[in-house]
């Protein structure tokens, strides 16, 4: 069972960066799709950005040319650089494994079991 820890959460201005950190227990990031998560209270979560192996990627539209998705396969992790923050990136963002991935969507696996996640705050 694969298992992560998220970090690099933090209240940040509109237009500055945070770099989020997956690290990955029970799978090698090498070898696994895995893909970045964000829910905001009383909405359904959304795949923010996905990689799999090849680096074939998704990203949500509206981070197209902000956010980056990269791995560090010695440090078994998986980053998420996030530039030009806006407010409406504000949200609690995880990581995950990935069962199906599109140039249109991604989506993780029907029953996963989320991490604790980490919180991102971008004020205006």
């Amino acid at each position: 069972q694969v298992h992560v820890a998220e970090s690099g959460g933090g209240l940040v201005q509109a237009g500055g960066s945070l770099r989020l950190s997956c690290s990955v227990y029970g799978a090698r990031v090498d070898r696994t799709t895995l893909g970045w998560f964000r829910q905001v209270p009383g909405k359904e979560r959304e795949a923010v950005a996905c990689a799999n192996i090849a680096d074939f990627t998704y990203y949500l539209n509206s981070v197209k040319g902000r956010f980056t998705i990269s791995r560090d396969n010695a440090e078994n992790t998986l980053y998420l650089q996030m530039n030009s923050l806006e407010p409406d990136d504000t949200a609690m963002y995880y990581c995950a494994q990935v069962a199906t991935l599109t140039t249109f969507f991604c989506l993780p696996p029907d029953r996963n079991s989320w991490g604790q996640g980490t919180q991102v705050i971008v004020s205006s």
